[in-house]
C-alpha cells in the first residue's frame, strides 16, 4: 500500500496543476486576445485589411488675403535742430533774458553783453571816414584846379597825375573806413545773443557778471515741435523701405502709457548700412505740439514698408521645422496627408503667408506631431453653442484611449 507521504506528494501536484490552469485561462489568455484587437498588435496584416489607425488632427484652411508687411523695432526720440548756443565774442553778460526750460521764438533775445567797448569802436571808425572824407574832398578840387592849370600849360603834366593818384589814394581809404564801421556794426551785434532757432532752453550756464566766452556753450534750445523717432530697420528690408520713404508712407508710435498711438510720416533713409548690426538708420516726423514726445524718449516704432496682394494664409502653428527645411501635412481627398515643402513669406502675429500653398488646402495645424507620410487621419469635432457636434471645427486635440 502506498504511504502516507505518497497521497501528499500526489495531492499537492494537484493543487499546482489547478492553480497553473486557472491563471492561463482566467488571465492569460484575455491579455492575449487583448493584445490581438490591439491596432499595434495588428502590424502589416491590420494595415493591409484597411483596419491603420486614424490620428485626430485638426485642421485650418489656406485662405488669400492681402498682407501688409510691418516693421516693428525700438526707436528713440530725436530733435530735428538742437543748437548749442555760444557767444562770438568775449565780453561780460550784462543781462539775461530767458528762463530755463523757457519755449523761445527763433530771433528772441536771450543774452546781452556788455557792448560799450564795440561801441567805442564803432564810432571811432565813423569818425576815421569823415576824416578821410575830408581828406577826399580837398584833393579832388587840388586835383580840378591842377587840370586847369594843365589846360593853359601852367604846370607839367606829371604834377597833375601826382595829385590824381592822391585821390585815388584817399578814395581807398574812405572804402576802408567803410568797411571798417561795417566790421564794428558786426562786431555790435555779438553783444545781442538771439534764439537761432525756436524751441525749448536747456540749463543756462551764464548769469549777469559771468564772463562769456566763444569756447563756453550759454545754453543748449532743442526743437521739440515738429520732432522725429529714429528707429533701425533689417536691411533686408531696405528695398521696401526706400520705395516706402518716397512715398511718405505713414509711421506709428508707441509710446509708454499713452493708449493711442501717434502717427508720423517716414523722413529719412541713411546712406549706409550699419555693418556690425545689419540695419540701416531711418527717420520719421512727428508734429509734436502737445510735447507727447521728448528727445531720448524710448518708443515702439512701425512702418508698413509694402502690400502682399492676394498672399496665401494659414496659421503659423501648422508649419513644421524639420532638418531638412520646413513643412506643413496637406489633407487629401482621401483623408491621408502628405508633406510638403513650403518657405515662410512673412509671418504677422500667429499667421504666415507660405509658398508652394493654394488656397483652399486644408492643411494640419494640432496632432501633425504623430503624422507620418501617407498617414490616416480624422478630424476634431468641436461643440455647438447648443450642445450639438460641428465636424472638422478646430478644437482640443483628444488623447487616444490605451483600452
Amino acid at each position: 500500500m502506498p504511504s502516507k507521504a505518497t497521497y501528499g506528494a500526489v495531492a499537492a501536484v494537484v493543487v499546482v496543476g489547478a492553480a497553473a490552469a486557472w491563471w492561463y485561462h482566467g488571465k492569460g489568455a484575455p491579455d492575449q486576445a487583448h493584445a490581438a484587437e490591439s491596432p499595434a498588435a495588428a502590424g502589416p496584416r491590420g494595415a493591409a485589411s484597411g483596419q491603420q489607425f486614424a490620428t485626430l488632427v485638426t485642421l485650418a484652411t489656406a485662405k488669400k488675403q492681402d498682407v501688409p508687411v510691418t516693421v516693428t523695432v525700438n526707436g528713440m526720440v530725436v530733435s530735428l535742430n538742437s543748437v548749442d548756443v555760444r557767444p562770438q565774442v568775449s565780453n561780460m553778460v550784462q543781462k539775461v533774458h530767458v528762463k530755463e526750460g523757457d519755449f523761445v521764438k527763433a530771433g528772441q533775445p536771450l543774452f546781452t553783453l556788455d557792448s560799450r567797448a564795440d561801441q567805442a569802436n564803432l564810432e571811432k571808425a565813423k569818425a576815421q571816414m569823415l576824416k578821410d572824407q575830408a581828406q577826399l574832398a580837398d584833393l579832388e578840387r587840388q586835383y580840378q584846379r591842377s587840370q586847369e592849370l594843365l589846360a593853359q600849360n601852367f604846370v607839367a603834366k606829371g604834377a597833375t597825375d601826382t595829385v590824381l593818384s592822391q585821390v585815388e589814394a584817399q578814395r581807398a581809404a574812405v572804402e576802408a573806413d567803410k568797411a571798417a564801421i561795417q566790421s564794428a556794426s558786426v562786431q555790435m551785434t555779438y553783444d545781442e545773443i538771439r534764439a537761432p532757432i525756436s524751441g525749448r532752453t536747456g540749463v543756462i550756464n551764464a548769469f549777469v557778471g559771468t564772463l562769456a566766452q566763444p569756447g563756453n556753450a550759454l545754453v543748449t534750445i532743442t526743437q521739440l515741435d515738429p520732432i522725429a523717432v529714429q528707429f533701425p530697420v533689417p536691411e533686408g528690408r531696405l528695398q521696401d523701405l526706400l520705395d516706402a520713404s518716397r512715398q511718405h508712407t505713414q509711421v506709428l508710435a508707441t509710446v509708454p502709457g499713452r493708449p493711442a498711438a501717434l502717427k508720423g510720416f517716414l523722413s529719412f533713409v541713411d546712406n549706409t548700412v550699419d555693418p556690425t548690426a545689419g540695419t540701416v538708420r531711418a527717420k520719421a516726423t512727428f508734429d509734436n505740439a502737445d510735447h507727447a514726445l521728448w528727445p531720448g524718449q524710448y518708443v515702439n516704432a512701425s512702418v508698413t514698408v509694402r502690400q502682399l496682394k492676394d498672399a496665401v494664409v494659414v496659421p503659423i502653428a501648422a508649419v513644421i521645422t524639420s532638418p531638412n527645411g520646413r513643412i506643413v501635412y496637406v489633407l487629401k481627398d482621401d483623408m491621408t496627408v502628405q508633406p510638403r515643402r513650403v518657405e515662410i513669406v512673412y509671418s504677422f502675429g500667429d499667421q504666415a503667408v507660405l509658398s508652394a500653398l493654394q488656397v483652399g488646402e486644408r492643411v494640419v495645424v494640432e496632432g501633425k506631431q504623430n503624422l507620418r507620410p501617407g498617414s490616416r487621419v480624422r478630424l476634431e469635432r468641436a461643440p455647438q453653442p447648443g450642445g450639438g457636434m460641428v465636424p472638422g471645427s478646430p478644437g482640443p486635440v483628444a488623447k487616444k484611449d490605451p483600452t
